[in-house]
């Protein structure tokens, strides 16, 4: 009974101190939206803000449609809430070659030093040993991080709101210049995307994503713009990513693969892809060759990706990408004799 009394108690503990910086971090806040945030009742809510009132921090009620709880003006608490594992969450998620790429490697190197001197001495020994044994490389193997010149011009105008002039290189075959609301900016596997939306389009139009460093020149105008109400850019990504995939396979493949090659061919293909085509195959022949049906880009670069499996796969449909197949091997077979 001890120990459940001690861990509820830690529970809590835990709540109030994520209560009390919800209300630092984003000011006013409703019952209703602490509740849904903290995942409890609202008459949690309203014990958790008696009891931080009765430990002397200065939280009040707004009555009326428009009320909620705030901290009064200029009260912040100290970082001494944070436990050794979240201090040390921090410092793994500390990126420093985005962190240069955004002109911020001095004031992130100068945020962790301040961390750190908060910190009391348990988590902040977790926290260094943390950045001394955990390295976090974005880009993937036999890449390396695009040159993105305009990084920093970018990510001060999606800071400041302000619209830009820029040229910018498609894959067709002539450059464009756009005048755009930039929203915010992404890495993604060692690449930049802005995600912006046309000026001259409806407002809260549907933004669209640039590759940063395909920007070939940028100007930053004057004045502001209003980002749209409800835009939230980690919703907007997940949902374009989601789109992305779905528009980039326009095809299906039936394939058997040899005994023991799914890992070879997961890093051909892609885990996610392979391993949900995995998941759905039947049982192995007597040979131990399981038939899979994969998605495809199309047939053509479905062959360019199947041919780097060699004897380990053999196309069995569509009769198209089975004859590219064919092509292919007698040409190796007249370039090998």
């Amino acid at each position: 009974m001890t120990y459940v009394r001690n861990t509820m108690s830690g529970m809590r503990a835990s709540r109030l101190l994520s209560l009390l910086l919800l209300l630092q971090s984003r000011g006013r806040m409703t019952a209703p939206e602490l509740a849904a945030e903290l995942e409890v009742s609202v008459r949690t809510i309203y014990r958790d803000v008696e009891a931080l009132s009765a430990a002397g921090v200065p939280v009040y009620a707004d009555r009326g449609p428009a009320g909620g709880y705030q901290l009064l003006d200029g009260y912040r608490t100290r970082l001494n809430g944070l436990t050794s594992e979240e201090a040390s969450s921090l410092f793994l998620a500390g990126l420093p070659g985005p962190a240069a790429e955004l002109g911020l490697a001095e004031v992130a190197a100068n945020a962790e030093l301040k961390v750190l001197a908060a910190l009391p001495p348990e988590p902040r020994s977790h926290a260094s040993r943390m950045r001394e044994r955990f390295l976090l490389d974005v880009p993937g193997w036999y890449r390396t991080s695009d040159d993105v010149p305009h990084l920093s011009e970018v990510a001060e105008a999606v800071w400041e709101q302000r619209p830009l002039r820029m040229t910018y290189r498609r894959w067709g075959p002539r450059d464009v210049e756009r005048v755009i609301h930039p929203y915010g900016l992404v890495l993604k596997g060692g690449s930049w995307y802005m995600v912006a939306a046309l000026s001259d389009g409806p407002p809260g139009g549907d933004p669209r994503t640039y590759r940063v460093a395909r920007i070939l020149t940028v100007e930053t105008l004057p004045g502001r713009f209003s980002r749209p109400e409800g835009f939230e850019l980690g919703g907007f990504w997940r949902a374009y990513a989601r789109e992305f995939r779905e528009r980039m396979y326009t095809a299906e493949a039936v394939i058997r693969l040899a005994p023991g090659r799914g890992d070879l061919l997961a890093y051909t293909m892609g885990g996610d892809v392979v391993g949900a085509a995995l998941a759905a195959a039947g049982e192995p022949d007597p040979e131990g060759w399981l038939t899979l049906t994969v998605p495809v880009e199309s047939v053509t670069h479905a062959r360019w990706l199947l041919l780097r499996m060699g004897a380990d796969v053999e196309v069995l449909e569509p009769p198209e990408l089975r004859a590219l197949m064919r092509e292919a091997v007698a040409e190796l077979g007249k370039l090998y004799e």
